[in-house]
């Protein structure tokens, strides 16, 4: 997240000719906001009138379904709690041709979204991510902006610098990265697992800076800085391990060889000086862990072979996904075919 002047931030533009029949939906993952949901669903329908706005309940008590439902939102229901599992369901339910996920908190600006889109398609982008924006650092608490700032550093360390803003609620989406995404997290990790499916499978993406704002009064964030982001950082670390696992190993190996040569400096040092072991448990200890490290390394070599092949299968499987459905791309080549015969 940042803080910008208002001219450095996208003007919205009106969608090209091409993207005429797109099927756009707009997902909503909610959990008690009804006092922000209602001008949520009214601001994105504003913004793209033909898309489809869909709110997921995720257990809601304070009536934020019934709120979403009145401003024209068509309402689905998630028993399991947490925002990847509503996201693993929206991806499942939902058929379109460009998503767009944002949160129902009503921080976000939905007159952004026209923008995004526009970016998605003319680029033939497969995310295109909204880096939050603030004007004097409002709308955001410093332990959210430094716990963003710290796990996005991490990620673009170990997965490269092509996102700023990983944590962002406010993303497009094409279709073939949603029917390819797996959706394995639970929480607000969700984040975290998009941008690294994006980056792990060199996806085109792209950021755009976009306003961020204070919630409405009376709406409280179900983000908590310490649980989630302990959360997430591990969600990080099972990612590296998973797909990055001879990095991971070879960390391992490095740490474990150096306390086995920590332990066993003085016991090789006394045996050279006396040509005795006086601390025999101490010279197993040290043998016992540095063969650990090398059973680590080893299998970093191993199961890097393995995730090489799960990377080509998750490639292929997002290559079969058409970026658009049946009816688009009919409705696209009806839109070709009359602008040739106008000719």
């Amino acid at each position: 997240m940042q803080t910008a002047d208002r001219d450095s931030l996208p003007v919205p533009i009106a969608p090209a000719a091409r993207q005429s029949g797109l099927r756009v939906a707009v997902l909503v993952p909610c959990f008690n906001e009804a006092v922000a949901i209602g001008k949520v669903v009214r601001d994105f329908r504003a913004a793209l009138p033909a898309a489809t706005v869909y709110v997921y309940d995720n257990n809601s008590s304070d009536g934020t379904g019934d709120r979403a439902a009145e401003a024209g939102a068509v309402v689905r229901r998630e028993p399991l709690q947490g925002k990847g599992n509503v996201v693993r369901r929206m991806f499942a339910d939902v058929e379109a041709d460009v998503y767009v996920l944002v949160d129902g908190d009503d921080t976000y600006d939905a007159a952004a979204a026209p923008h995004l889109i526009e970016l998605l398609e003319a680029e033939s982008m497969d995310m295109v991510n909204a880096a939050r924006v603030t004007e004097g650092g409002a709308g955001y608490r410093p332990g959210h902006r430094f716990g963003n700032v710290a796990l996005t550093s991490i990620v673009q360390f170990i997965f490269g610098k092509r996102i700023t803003d990983l944590l962002s609620g406010y993303r497009v989406l094409s279709r073939r990265f949603v029917k390819s995404f797996p959706a394995l997290s639970s929480g607000f990790e969700v984040e975290t697992e998009l941008t690294v499916h994006a980056l792990e499978l060199r996806m085109p993406l792209a950021e755009v800076p976009a306003r961020y704002r204070d919630r409405p009064a009376g709406s409280a964030s179900k983000l908590r800085t310490f649980r989630d982001g302990f959360r997430i950082l591990r969600t990080i670390a099972l990612l590296l391990k998973e797909e990055r696992p001879l990095q991971f190993f070879t960390w391992a190996f490095v740490a474990l060889a150096a306390t086995s040569l920590a332990l066993a400096g003085p016991v090789v040092t006394e045996y050279l000086r006396t040509g005795l072991v006086p601390r025999f448990p101490t010279a197993i200890l040290s043998t016992g862990i540095m063969l650990l490290a090398f059973h680590s390394l080893f299998s970093g070599l191993v199961l890097d072979t393995v995730t090489h092949g799960r990377r080509e299968m998750k490639r292929m499987a997002y290559l079969a996904i058409a970026r658009r459905s049946t009816a688009a791309a009919a409705g696209a080549g009806a839109a070709q075919g009359a602008d040739g015969d106008s000719r």
